[in-house]
């Protein structure tokens, strides 16, 4: 089964798959913390793996933004969305914009950093885009501690012109290593034409002390903040870090 064709082949459906609306209360959780370590004014900011840019474009009033996506269709759909922003195609994990930020966000993409040494090589892009003080903020999607085992939700959606349901379903197949698997079914009715495709990610699974010690031994001072946003109820967290140097 091809991986992650909902950021390749699929990447122009991402609009029925998500939508900006759907991020507005959680990127208040984003906002707030910023402002909290940043204080007022027009800060910098750089986020690794925008995706669709539907987190960032809640934040573009209040930041001067610059976003980077491995994927060249997903920035295309966060250009279109984040009109005002820089964008640049990169690996989160390897990429150095080269000149530095008040603030380095990776939101859910963060979840397909596959084991330890892609969180550290993440965990030092954000570094060396920050002056001492800075903040680096991040949030996987799931951690050892709030993973139920199995997790499944389903979507419909249309644009008048396309209709998009999807089935999605996560299990860690093998619990002695740090991934799990999301499988997507996707039906695609686009006028009288009807397809079912399926699609299959592969991301991380880490517990909480694993995020806070590779976040440590960065540089960062680091915080973890409630994050209540999923519709499932799961006790989620937000990890900040201050770029303290060294």
């Amino acid at each position: 089964m091809k991986t992650n064709r909902m950021y390749d082949e699929f990447a122009y459906l991402w609009p029925l798959i998500s939508s900006p609306i759907d991020y507005e209360r959680e990127a208040g959780f984003w906002l707030n913390i910023l402002r909290e370590k940043l204080g007022a004014g027009r800060k910098s900011l750089l986020e690794l793996g925008v995706g669709g840019g539907n987190n960032l474009s809640h934040l573009t009033d209040d930041f001067k933004a610059t976003a980077v996506d491995i994927s060249p269709g997903m920035l295309k759909n966060s250009t279109m969305l984040n009109p005002g922003v820089e964008h640049i195609v990169g690996d989160m994990r390897t990429i150095r914009v080269g000149r530095m930020f008040d603030a380095v966000i990776v939101h859910d993409a963060v979840s397909y950093m596959l084991n330890e040494q892609d969180l550290s090589q993440t965990f030092q892009t954000a570094r060396e885009h920050l002056q001492i003080g800075g903040i680096f903020v991040t949030a996987p999607d799931w951690l050892i501690e709030n993973f139920p085992g199995i997790y499944t939700s389903s979507s419909t959606s249309s644009d008048g012109d396309t209709e998009l349901t999807y089935f999605e379903y996560s299990h860690d197949p093998d619990i002695f290593d740090t991934t799990m698997e999301t499988y997507f079914t996707y039906f695609i009715k686009e006028g009288s034409r009807f397809r079912v495709e399926q699609d299959r990610h592969v991301t991380g699974l880490f517990p909480m002390k694993t995020w806070t010690s590779l976040m440590e031994k960065t540089g960062f001072e680091v915080e973890t903040r409630d994050y209540p946003v999923h519709d499932d109820l799961r006790q989620s967290s937000l990890f900040v870090g201050t770029y303290l140097g060294g």
